[in-house]
């Protein structure tokens, strides 16, 4: 019987435009792109040129501080732009698209008679091993870290957020052979929410289940590491997406790249929710052509609300999205005397609005306005009601916020990501970017131990 884990602290934010269980055909784009900078504390050496063909699960690029870790192109194809920005950052790679893809063969393995020096290898030659990422740091890893454990959390808690057990019909097989896969290199943990009853989650072979019961964000991996094993410094844990799973899965029982995700293109400003097929590189505009509300001025968000970046239709699915979200900028709109106003459509967390009355179960239709201005100053207690881990999260990010590298380390630096502080940041009363806070904080640490 699996782990159950009952989680206390957090917060549900029901937002309005949930995509449906249904799927939305899309205009196959011409043209796709693999962005670096998905893969966080990745150096891109491009390894390609303009006017290069290359087939699908050729690299584009590598890890310039590890190149052996390889980053496959999503399709095959001629590359059109290799994209730099300042000090000739490389942007995007870019590549059209062949009308008949060519798929480059791995071969087909059985994982069951790999060892784990050969799964590596074969994620490694594939492109592939660049979708593990790993505590500390919150970081792509490289092959030269051994994990202790590797966690894979199925559950998508965060507002808008796709839900992978609909993601994962018809994908069974490959998702289990991944999780196995996994498993030759280390103990894998593996984490599903209460509501979850997929046999291939509850029941997965391969793999230790935990069920996590609890408000948003328990859905986070690094809530549920902190939960099941947490991180001391001197340990490594990695951890992988659910559909990555799926791309190691395919890779092993078709020894093709296959790229392609079940992305869900959510908010209140898409006409019609629902999900979509795409591989990832996709052109945004592709992805929510003729589905947004041009009524108003829209922000499009590359992931969700609360952890995804703002994007327009000119970018690109991200190796590590799984939904495209739109909700309503907020600039064209105007209250008068709104603060004194009860707001029945408006959203709090500490119930300064009457809409509390209607219960969980109502929808909101939230902008992106901060609705305030930046204090320098952190209220007590506001984080830790919504941060499920055994952290004081207002005191690290104190700490990160004096350069205390010290104190950093004890208060559980090496155990958290910028996304467990998602929900602290949209209740924080100071307006504080604590997400970007902590990312600063895990790479000066990370450069400091380096």
């Amino acid at each position: 019987m699996a782990n159950v884990i009952k989680l206390r602290k957090g917060l549900n934010i029901n937002l309005k435009g949930k995509a449906a269980e249904a799927k939305m055909p899309i205009n196959t784009p011409g043209e796709f792109a693999l962005v670096p900078d998905d893969f966080v504390g990745v150096t891109p050496k491009v390894v390609v040129r303009e006017g290069d063909i290359v087939k699908a699960g050729d690299a584009l690029f590598v890890n310039k501080n590890c190149p052996d870790v390889k980053f496959a192109s999503p399709v095959s194809g001629k590359v059109t732009a290799v994209v730099r920005g300042e000090r000739r950052k490389v942007l995007s790679v870019k590549v059209e698209a062949d009308k008949e893809q060519v798929f480059k063969d791995f071969g087909k393995r059985k994982v069951d008679t790999l060892s784990a020096d050969e799964v590596k290898e074969t994620l490694l030659e594939a492109g592939l091993f660049g979708y593990i990422s790993q505590l500390p740091y919150a970081v792509s890893t490289t092959p030269d870290t051994t994990p202790k454990a590797i966690f894979v959390s199925a559950l998508r808690d965060m507002p808008l957020a796709a839900d992978f057990e609909y993601e994962l019909k018809g994908n069974e097989a490959d998702f289990q052979t991944g999780i196995s896969a996994l498993a030759k290199i280390a103990k894998v943990y593996l984490g599903v929410g209460r509501m979850q009853s997929a046999e291939v989650l509850v029941n997965a072979a391969d793999a230790e289940v935990t069920i996590f019961d609890g408000p948003c964000p328990a859905g986070n991996v690094g809530v549920q590491v902190n939960n099941t094993l947490p991180v001391n410094k001197g340990e490594v844990v990695w951890t992988v997406d659910p559909t990555a799973v799926i791309f190691f899965g395919r890779l092993f029982n078709t020894g093709k790249v296959n790229l392609t995700r079940t992305v869900a293109v959510a908010g209140s400003e898409i006409k019609q929710p629902a999900y979509v097929d795409a591989l990832v590189g996709t052109p945004i505009g592709a992805i929510v052509e003729g589905n947004v509300d041009d009524a108003r001025t829209v922000r499009l968000i590359n992931g969700n609300p609360l952890t995804g970046r703002p994007c327009t239709k000119d970018d690109y699915l991200g190796a590590h999205t799984s939904e495209i979200t739109a909700i309503p900028e907020g600039d064209d709109t105007h209250e008068m005397a709104g603060w004194i106003m009860p707001r029945f459509k408006q959203f709090s967390a500490n119930r300064s609005y009457f809409s509390w009355l209607f219960g969980k179960s109502k929808e909101y239709t939230l902008d992106a306005r901060v609705k305030g201005g930046e204090r320098k100053i952190i209220m007590s207690g506001e984080y830790d009601r919504v941060l499920p881990m055994d952290i004081y999260g207002e005191y690290l990010i104190k700490a990160i916020i004096a350069g205390d590298i010290d104190r950093q380390e004890q208060l559980g630096i090496y155990e958290v990501s910028p996304e467990d502080f998602a929900v602290a940041e949209f209740v924080d009363s100071s307006k504080l970017e604590l997400q970007k806070i902590v990312r600063e904080g895990l790479d000066i640490l990370r450069k400091e131990n380096s």
